[in-house]
């Protein structure tokens, strides 16, 4: 492994953690995303291109220089003030603009509010988010996304501004904050009748926003994840560059070692036991086959994956991911 793909030394600082995240530590993960290198130098990788210049020259979006005027130009570009100052007639020379708008959808369902070690799925999802949002920030790429949860959704259309990111960034917080005030997730009654909870739901939001050739970040646990998720998936794979990202716990992975214990949904108590072997290989194989089936369908489609604990650091997963992958 190269010294651009070692281990940050300050990860730690950057790791956010509990039930709930902070404004303070989606703001912190800019550093993080300076300090990853790497992906400056290697935007195929991280599908974040920005600011590409073409080497075409002609009628496009920012003005380069003045040039004498050659035979075959269009007289719209000649500038009367510059030829009448110099009389020669001098025209406008416009350089291409190339980039690849990047797009984060945040899964802030109540499913994600769950975690075991360090943080609950939805902190480590919304820390992420932020990581691929400082990313296009600092390497000049329009950025916007979609949070949703199961009663609402908040689009933010792409924009190159870092008031755009802390749009975005601000409305990842409010619904992670939201989530630690739902008592009974089966009661909630979204506010918008057409609103519909689940992933394929936002799928079809994003493809509001979504130009050929962006970049989509899509994070979540899948657990909603459906036929019509998948088609809506394979529709924005054909002229774009999806990375899924999966969020799960080490508990949903595997059983706690032997013994009774107390469990809650915030509302209601119960108790697991875990000391039955047959169990917990079926709760252990199940979940392989839960991700495996998630691996194949992604697989097919042709996007990539990258798989987070919630009890390891998310940079160092991201960092582990293109190493293996590149």
């Amino acid at each position: 492994m190269s010294a651009k793909l070692q281990s940050d030394p300050h990860q730690a600082r950057y790791q956010a953690r509990g039930a709930v995240v902070s404004l303070q530590q989606l703001l912190i993960q800019r550093y993080a995303a300076r300090n990853m290198e790497y992906m400056a130098h290697h935007r195929s990788i991280a599908g974040i291109s920005g600011l590409h210049l073409s080497k075409m020259r002609g009628r496009g979006i920012d003005f380069e220089e003045f040039r004498p005027y050659q035979a075959g130009d269009d007289i719209r570009l000649i500038d009367w003030r510059v030829t009448a100052r110099t009389s020669k007639p001098f025209t406008k020379v416009f350089r291409e603009e190339r980039e690849r708008p990047v797009i984060i959808a945040v899964d802030q369902t109540h499913n994600m509010f769950f975690g075991s070690q360090t943080a609950f799925k939805s902190v480590i999802a919304a820390q992420a988010a932020a990581l691929f949002c400082w990313l296009a920030i600092d390497n000049g790429d329009r950025v916007g996304g979609l949070v949703f949860n199961d009663v609402e959704s908040s689009l933010v259309r792409p924009k190159r501004s870092r008031r755009s990111a802390l749009h975005l960034l601000n409305q990842v917080y409010q619904y992670n904050q939201n989530l630690q005030h739902v008592k009974d997730p089966e009661a909630q009654v979204p506010k918008d009748p057409d609103f519909k909870p689940g992933l394929a739901h936002a799928l079809g939001q994003i493809r509001r926003i979504t130009k050929p050739g962006s970049t989509l970040y899509v994070i979540s646990d899948f657990v909603t994840m459906d036929k019509k998720a998948l088609q809506y998936l394979n529709q924005l794979a054909r002229h774009n560059n999806v990375v899924c990202c999966f969020v799960y716990d080490a508990l949903e992975e595997t059983l706690p070692v032997p013994g009774l214990y107390s469990i809650t949904d915030g509302s209601s108590k119960g108790a697991i036991n875990t000391h039955n072997p047959r169990i917990r290989s079926r709760y252990r194989d199940e979940f392989r086959e839960r991700v495996a089936s998630i691996e194949a369908e992604l697989d097919r489609l042709q996007i990539r994956l990258i798989k987070m604990r919630t009890n390891q650091f998310v940079v160092e997963q991201i960092r582990e991911w293109i190493a293996k992958t590149y």
